[in-house]
């Protein structure tokens, strides 16, 4: 089981680091805006500072993701990425999109690993993965938003009748697995990430379901690792070990 951090908040990280749980870090540009103002460069050099000092290698995997719907700039700004931060488990997050799969392509053909994000659907995943993405990154709790959200009432019953969508694609266990079963049968090299995890048992799920990798936000990091037996237990353990001392 592989648990990202889905945070750039720097006592959060550098908490859940330094108990050795943590296989990487995700950001986005929602995360990095709740952040303190100090420059968006000057703040993902202090996250990777942060990761080398809990880890030798310095190649903690860490998305950062672009921040343009334009390709020649989302391409000059991952170079730039790559130049300015000198981190070699550097990732660049690109959404997934028609132009963007070319540009998914072009970025990995550089060799700049690429995590696709945003992803709802099987297809967009795979499309994806084939494009040369590093990681598809599917969006847990947003997959069942999609089946209920009246905002998008219209178009959801507009691809529901074209055959677009079905009732699975409203089911993120679903779509997770089948992913899997796809990327394991096309033999493609790209890791799941399932992101937008509403709750504790949702990380449990996404894993069974198949992804490879839950990125977390730190909210959920104790109550993970929390049980009131536990509790129970030990303090049972305790009065008895300090009854038989006396």
């Amino acid at each position: 089981m592989k648990i990202f951090i889905d945070s750039a908040n720097l006592n959060d990280l550098e908490e859940a680091l330094e108990r050795g749980f943590a296989s990487g870090i995700t950001t986005n540009p929602s995360i990095l805006a709740k952040e303190p103002k100090s420059g968006f460069e000057n703040h993902v050099k202090k996250i990777i500072k942060v990761i080398r000092k809990y880890h030798r290698k310095g190649d903690l995997p860490l998305s950062i993701e672009v921040f343009s719907r334009d390709s020649k700039e989302i391409i000059s700004q991952a170079e730039n990425f790559k130049k300015t931060f000198k981190y070699p488990g550097l990732c660049v997050k690109v959404h997934i999109g028609w132009d963007e799969l070319k540009t998914i392509k072009q970025l990995s053909d550089r060799g700049i690993p690429v995590n696709c994000t945003a992803c709802m659907t099987v297809s967009q995943a795979v499309m994806a993965a084939q494009a040369g993405a590093r990681y598809v990154s599917l969006f847990w709790g947003r997959i069942g938003d999609a089946g209920q959200d009246e905002k998008f009432s219209s178009e959801r019953e507009k691809l529901l009748t074209e055959g677009v969508l079905d009732k699975d694609d409203f089911d993120p266990g679903k779509i997770v697995s089948q992913t899997r079963e796809l990327l394991d049968k096309l033999n493609l090299p790209t890791e799941i990430i399932v992101g937008s995890i509403r709750k504790v048992t949702n990380i449990r799920d996404a894993h069974a379901s198949g992804a490879h990798i839950v990125t977390v936000p730190p909210k959920f990091f104790k109550p993970m690792v929390s049980h009131y037996k536990t509790d129970e237990v030990v303090e049972i353990f305790l009065k008895d070990f300090q009854a038989w001392l006396e």
